[in-house]
């Protein structure tokens, strides 16, 4: 019996988060640069797209791009900012006829103009779809988004717009790039890395991690149905007993 045949289509986690690590090594591996690799991980994002549609996933963010991501050399950040644009602009199409919409949080300004008018016009185009939303974290920093919602919130108060007394979770949360889609319920790794790297640390504070050693290239959506098995195999208490869930 496969993964899709053991999933409890009732228990789905509502988000799910992917690192999409060893682009590089699986490249070396093939003994080809490093770019051959990304080009190689954008099949494996198609097909957890789909794979999470199928089943019924409704939000997906993927970690495309770290703000540190721009100390790589300057060669291999113009190839990916180049994959970034072809890719978009080959797939809204198919993201339309998914019922995909495509979203983006991170410091996009800081992206390439026509990124950033790209990313734009296939987020206009699928903003109406229903099925699944696709999130790129591009130029994201986990650490940024916190100092800018803090930044916001201090505005607000020196503005007179907000108490300080009136700060919660709940005020902070809805500063952050992700305030309209619930917090990730699994976080997916590949390559064997066991850390998250500046991603969604706000958001992840009660996230199920699933590490595998599976390099991103090869990662398709059996793997992703056998991670989410392994989550629904999962006891989640939020800080209560299990006697209190039972």
């Amino acid at each position: 019996m496969g993964f899709r045949e053991q999933l409890d289509i009732t228990r789905l986690p509502q988000h799910i988060a992917v690192i999409m690590d060893g682009n590089g090594r699986w490249a070396k591996n093939q003994g080809k640069i490093r770019h051959f690799g990304h080009e190689s991980g954008v099949l494996s994002v198609k097909d957890i797209v789909e794979g999470c549609a199928d089943i019924g996933v409704k939000y997906l963010t993927v970690y495309a791009f770290s703000t540190e991501n721009w100390n790589r050399p300057v060669e291999e950040v113009n190839a990916l900012m180049e994959l970034l644009i072809s890719t978009i602009n080959q797939e809204t199409a198919t993201l339309t006829k998914n019922n995909v919409r495509l979203n983006a949080i991170g410091d996009i300004s800081s992206l390439p103009e026509q990124c950033i008018h790209d990313l734009g016009e296939a987020m206009r185009k699928t903003a109406d779809n229903t099925r699944c939303t696709l999130t790129l974290a591009l130029s994201y920093s986990a650490k940024w988004e916190l100092v800018t919602a803090a930044k916001k919130l201090a505005a607000q108060v020196a503005e007179g717009k907000l108490n300080i007394e009136d700060i919660d979770e709940h005020s902070f949360s809805a500063q952050l790039t992700t305030h309209d889609m619930p917090e990730p319920e699994l976080m997916i790794r590949t390559s064997g890395e066991h850390r998250i790297s500046n991603f969604l640390l706000w958001q992840m504070a009660y996230t199920e991690f699933y590490f595998t050693d599976t390099l991103w290239p090869d990662f398709r959506r059996e793997d992703l149905f056998e991670a989410i098995v392994d989550f629904q195999k999962r006891e989640r208490r939020f800080g209560k007993t299990s006697e209190q869930l039972n």
